[in-house]
């Protein structure tokens, strides 16, 4: 969605009849996860994508039929046949599209809010029954909801919502209403992922760029200003030229912060893992040898910490994919951050 807000933005400036096209559920394999948009103007203008180009002529003509009748519509994708004379999915996959005119109020005004100061935001379209079909709800931790989906269910999408906000990502709810059930599209947008890297190295200008890639805000952290440049870190969000401890104070650790350590080099990796075993940090990591971490260990344990706190080092870092090079091994450590955030092995 996030991709799609500069030109919804600039269409409602324009004036334009704006349709939105959501995906709400994949089954088996779809090019398009639960979540993604498909903005279509009554001129013909198109911005986002529902499945890759596999539907969107078909959901245009929708999101048409949308404008017209004013009313939204829940509609299924499903395999095409072979000759590809049906609208379908030819990956072998089933997706189910919500359409319906783009009016937004105050409930989009509060998420789009959230979104641009960087908050926590839940949103929340009902489904079914027929009654709730198009109700909206955004839910803003720790503030007031705004919206309602339908009496009674605000605290349990907000429970549902606070659990998702973990990894961020959507996905159809069903809860109790009523005597039957409601089904609810719940979205969560958690806080920008941050990833600070501490030592401006070749592995790091790799990282850094994959990182940003995929959706991380990077700080490069190196107090050697002659490797700590904008020429070397152009995409960098924050290049800060000063010791791991006082950079760290400086742009504090949270629950969604991702530590990367690849300096090397004691007197830079000890206060930085320091500061970052001291943090709520998701994922701390260092590169070193197997000598290296030992000698590394024993520091922090004089230091005071636990075996336990430093178990939450990985060393050595990144997935063990064979890496030999600086961007080889900048694509393990970021395969490892990866698998931390959505919690595989």
């Amino acid at each position: 969605m996030i991709d799609i807000l500069p030109g919804l933005r600039e269409w409602q400036a324009q004036g334009e009849e704006i349709a939105l096209a959501t995906v709400l559920r994949v089954e088996r394999s779809a090019p398009r996860p639960p979540g993604a948009r498909l903005g279509v103007t009554r001129s013909g203008r198109m911005v986002g994508s529902v499945s890759g180009g596999c539907v969107e002529s078909d959901v245009a003509l929708r999101a048409m039929q949308s404008l017209d009748t004013g009313q939204p519509a829940v509609v299924n994708y499903g395999i095409a046949d072979e000759l590809g004379f049906q609208v379908g999915l030819s990956c072998g996959g089933s997706i189910d599209v919500l359409i319906e005119p783009f009016r937004p109020g105050a409930e989009w005004d509060a998420l789009t809010g959230a979104v641009a100061a960087q908050q926590p935001a839940i949103y929340a379209i009902g489904l079914a029954p027929a009654a709730l079909l198009g109700r909206k709800l955004t839910l803003t931790p720790p503030g007031e909801p705004v919206g309602a989906i339908a009496p009674g269910l605000n605290d349990r999408l907000a429970e549902a919502g606070a659990r998702l906000l973990e990894t961020g990502g959507a996905q159809v709810v069903t809860l109790p209403w009523e005597g039957a059930e409601a089904k609810v599209f719940l979205e969560a947008f958690p806080p920008p992922l941050s990833m600070v890297i501490v030592g401006a190295t070749h592995t790091a200008i790799s990282l850094s760029r994959l990182a940003k890639e995929v959706g991380f805000q990077v700080t490069v952290v190196d107090a050697r200003s002659v490797l700590a440049t904008e020429e070397r870190f152009p995409d960098v969000d924050r290049l800060i030229r000063s010791w791991p401890e006082e950079a760290l104070a400086e742009a504090p650790l949270g629950e969604h912060s991702y530590v990367v350590v690849l300096t090397h080099d004691p007197k830079f990796d000890l206060p930085a893992l320091s500061c970052a075993l001291r943090s709520p940090a998701r994922y701390i990591g260092a590169l070193g040898s197997r000598v290296t971490q030992e000698a590394r260990r024993r520091k922090l344990v004089e230091e005071g910490f636990t075996e336990a706190e430093l178990a939450r080092i990985r060393a050595p870092i990144g997935l063990d994919l064979g890496s030999r090079t600086p961007p080889e091994l900048a694509v393990a450590i970021l395969a490892e951050v990866l698998a931390v955030r959505y919690g595989r092995a």
